[in-house]
């Protein structure tokens, strides 16, 4: 074994956990004398917005910081800054307490400089009311709204001023709407959807912002039905790019809306929010000191250069440009970027990529690198092992919510755990050191199978033996799993992604002779594990641990052995 190779191998995961957690990535927060998009200038405005609660419990306060928006938005220059008022509202009798209360949103408007009756706008949607009371495990406690949702009010303000600057080159113009009341069910935005529908009439393309935590990256994380188009757009004009279009798909069957909900069946748009931490969400910890830069200025670096492209992009004044009959399937890798396809393309990839697979693993077998009976043998178990593993991590997930007297929601979202990240990397560093545990096992029972006085040629025979079948047992696994999901709701990165880098490596392997292209697949698969379970693990939280824990263990299964046929001297011969 080449001594450089651990080093290397170290060296390869150390850079992909880097990238992957943005702190390479991520746009650097720009300073309020800055001439581009600043998160101090946002900062400056929660600062004031977060002051006070201002639920629907709070009249006055939240009276102080709409009067506080108002006056923001013509100090901008709005044309136009007009209330739209719905009294005596009940909160939905579900909910832990009931209010009645007064709506009233605001809707400001910026047209281009030479506007005309049929103008289309870019509407920026955020609300500005903060979470009424929040029943935790030893409190009531009330959220401030620093982050849910100055994040939004105070990214969308700062984005307007940048664009403002630009206006001479409009082809469109802006509205802004920040709804009220969208914390006791988006009823800001349900009463002027339902009572002014005229106000969305000419809005060609929609832009919500909202925060679930005031950490992380901001993750787009939903976009509307038939968002071929509006994801063309995302593709070519946003920097940082950070997106899923899985989470659009997992966001449809979880229990959350935002105002976006009301209109994205109607209205092309996209939807904007940081996924972390859950215990700062609707909680007292939603407060100003928590505030965190870095994580606005990746809206920032988002946001606008996708608003500005649609404001001077002329073709974009038809009000229907945006609309289409197809979804694109995309997802972005850190260092590589944004990887966006059509539906047909993305169908085609999978063709493409399962096909390669299929006459790798024949000639894999006809070379006799691998048995069909130990490969069918290595899904079964890693199937198996998986399940368990689900069941470990729901487990982990039980105890956390009985140590901290937080409500346990299996596959659910739970709050109320501090230590609940902690908990859940340790978990996964014991389940990481046990599946190397076994696999050395399992590897030194084949070598000591081998015998005969080429003992240290066989020896090293029998363990990429092992290593091969192991490694195609876990493919051969995620070939049938890729294709059922694809099938199934047409989403399947996470067993996508690792099958095709390691099939693609392990071609170019064979053809070359060179193991730089396993430690590069390596690389790759843990560039794109690091940054999608670190989302999926912040969007689900703890309660879901289980099934994280299990595809992240599927992709284990795939480095371990990789890892080991890098280290491995090659193999002779009999």
């Amino acid at each position: 074994m080449n001594r450089f190779r651990p080093l290397i191998l170290a060296f390869v995961a150390v850079v992909a956990a880097l990238l992957a957690y943005g702190l390479w990535t991520q746009p650097k927060p720009q300073p309020a004398d800055a001439q581009g998009f600043s998160a101090e200038r946002v900062v400056n405005d929660i600062e004031v917005i977060s002051k006070e609660n201002h639920s629907v419990a709070h009249p006055e306060e939240r009276a102080r910081v709409r009067e506080y928006l108002v006056q923001r938005l013509e100090g901008l220059g709005a044309d136009s800054v007009r209330l739209f008022e719905y009294d005596s509202l009940v909160s939905p009798s579900n909910r832990p307490f009931v209010y009645t209360f007064d709506a009233v949103d605001v809707l400001a408007e910026f047209p281009p400089l030479n506007p005309s009756e049929d103008d289309t706008y870019l509407m920026f949607i955020a609300h500005y009311d903060s979470r009424y009371a929040q029943i935790m495990p030893k409190d009531t406690v009330w959220s401030y709204g620093a982050a849910d949702d100055g994040y939004g009010v105070g990214v969308t303000l700062e984005t307007v001023s940048q664009l403002l600057k630009q206006r001479e080159h409009w082809h469109q113009g802006i509205k802004v709407l920040f709804t009220d009341a969208e914390e006791v069910g988006m009823m800001g935005m349900k009463a002027i959807w339902e009572n002014d529908r005229e106000v969305f009439d000419n809005v060609g393309l929609a832009i919500n912002i909202e925060a679930r935590g005031p950490f992380g990256p901001a993750l787009l994380f939903e976009a509307c039905p038939g968002n071929e188009k509006v994801m063309k757009l995302y593709a070519d004009a946003a920097k940082y790019k950070y997106t899923y279009s899985l989470t659009t798909v997992v966001y449809g069957f979880m229990p959350n809306f935002t105002d976006f909900t009301i209109i994205k069946d109607e209205i092309p748009g996209l939807n904007f929010s940081t996924i972390a931490d859950v215990n700062h969400y609707h909680t007292d910890l939603d407060n100003f000191s928590n505030v965190n830069p870095k994580s606005i200025q990746h809206y920032g670096a988002q946001v606008l250069p996708v608003a500005m492209k649609y404001l001077t992009t002329e073709e974009y004044s038809d009000v229907d440009y945006f609309r289409a009959d197809r979804d694109a399937t995309n997802f972005s890798i850190p260092a590589l970027g944004l990887f966006n396809f059509t539906k047909i393309q993305y169908v085609i990839l999978n063709a493409v990529i399962c096909l390669l697979f299929l006459i790798l693993f024949g000639l894999e077998g006809v070379r006799g690198r691998i048995k069909a009976s130990k490969v069918f043998k290595n899904s079964v178990s890693v199937l198996l092992i998986g399940i368990g593993i689900l069941a470990f991590g729901e487990l982990v997930a039980y105890l956390c919510s009985l140590i901290a007297g937080a409500k346990f929601k299996p596959f659910g979202i739970v709050q109320g755990i501090t230590f609940d990240n902690a908990a859940m990397i340790a978990a996964t560093v014991v389940m990481a050191a046990v599946s190397v545990l076994v696999y050395w096992v399992n590897r030194k029972k084949a070598v000591r199978q081998v015998s005969g006085s080429m003992r240290a040629s066989a020896a090293v025979n029998a363990a990429s033996k092992h290593a091969y079948n192991v490694l195609y047992g876990t493919l051969a696994l995620m070939f049938v799993l890729n294709v059922a999901l694809l099938i199934a709701i047409g989403e399947n990165l996470m067993f996508l992604i690792p099958l095709a880098f390691a099939t693609v490596a392990m071609i170019l392997y064979h053809m070359t002779s060179l193991k730089a292209w396993l430690v590069i697949s390596i690389g790759l698969v843990l560039l794109h594990a690091f940054s999608f379970y670190y989302a999926l693990a912040m969007a689900l939280t703890i309660g879901a641990y289980g099934a994280v824990a299990m595809l992240a263990f599927f992709d284990l299964m795939v480095l371990i052995p990789l890892a080991d046929l890098y280290l491995l001297s090659p193999a002779k011969k009999k």
